[in-house]
């Protein structure tokens, strides 16, 4: 209890900290409505192309809920876990958080849950009330949410290994700018946050399948938009997810811990 009474400390203060910038939220959230406005012209003109209500087995009206949920839960779990390791590595300050006495992993995730809380509820939590209200009950509220809260945990854990890996790079770099983009791309293709899942070619579908990306959208939105979804699929994502999250957590640490030898700073 003492333990985690220190890391909700953490939260404290980080929900204080993002109360703070309340334009910069305001800010993206406007940015999120105009990315939102291009992505429905956009899969507008798509099925209006297609010559047909149902494209891959999924409506225009379930491709725009999908699409809108997921850009909702990027701007939940995202932590610019990579920025602050980037910047930390450059200026020097690394060093003065490897001394706090609590493992920096552990030190750097809990540093930023307090922008989870205010994400919530800035962010994803108005997303869906207003995507439940427009869509007349489009979402299924039962059962299928306790899953995806657990879900969803998974997905933040496996999210925060890929970026914690992703900012350790810049140990040997000392640049990150451009990997993380790069990274950003590639998480947000192949997770079914830009292209749902069922869009893609069957080949690079099973593919994408065996990879973690895909268990950190596309695995809670399939039980956020399943009324009573089957124990198979309970199983297999559920456990899919633990895998990757036992997985990715284990080679981030393993990977860091190699990559400290790598630290300089002022030449040091």
């Amino acid at each position: 209890m003492l333990k985690l009474k220190k890391y909700l400390a953490f939260t404290r203060a980080g929900i204080i900290e993002s109360l703070q910038f309340r334009l910069g939220t305001a800010v993206m959230v406007a940015g999120n409505i105009l990315y939102l406005i291009v992505v429905y012209f956009l899969w507008k003109a798509i099925y209006a192309s297609a010559g047909t209500d149902v494209v891959n087995g999924m409506t225009f009206s379930d491709t725009l809920i999908y699409l809108v949920l997921a850009t909702a839960l990027f701007n939940f779990m995202e932590m610019y876990t990579v920025w602050e390791m980037g910047r930390s590595i450059q200026s020097g300050k690394i060093v003065l958080d490897l001394l706090k006495p609590m493992e920096y992993r552990s030190y750097l995730f809990w540093s930023f849950t307090g922008t989870f809380v205010t994400n919530f509820f800035y962010t994803f939590l108005p997303t869906f009330i207003i995507v439940c209200v427009v869509t007349k009950g489009a979402i299924p509220l039962g059962t299928n949410l306790l899953f995806f809260v657990v879900s969803v945990i998974m997905a933040v854990a496996i999210n925060y290994s890929i970026d914690f890996i992703t900012g350790t790079i810049c140990l040997y770099t000392e640049s990150i700018w451009g990997i993380n983009i790069m990274k950003q791309v590639i998480v947000l293709l192949l997770s079914g946050a830009t292209i749902p899942l069922p869009f893609f070619p069957e080949p690079l579908r099973t593919i994408v399948g065996y990879l973690p990306f895909q268990s950190i959208y596309n695995a809670p939105l399939t039980f956020l938009l399943t009324a009573k979804p089957d124990v198979y699929t309970i199983l297999t994502t559920l456990g899919t997810q633990l895998f990757w999250c036992v997985a990715m957590m284990l080679v981030s640490t393993l990977f860091w811990k190699v990559s400290l030898r790598q630290i300089t700073v002022n030449g040091g």
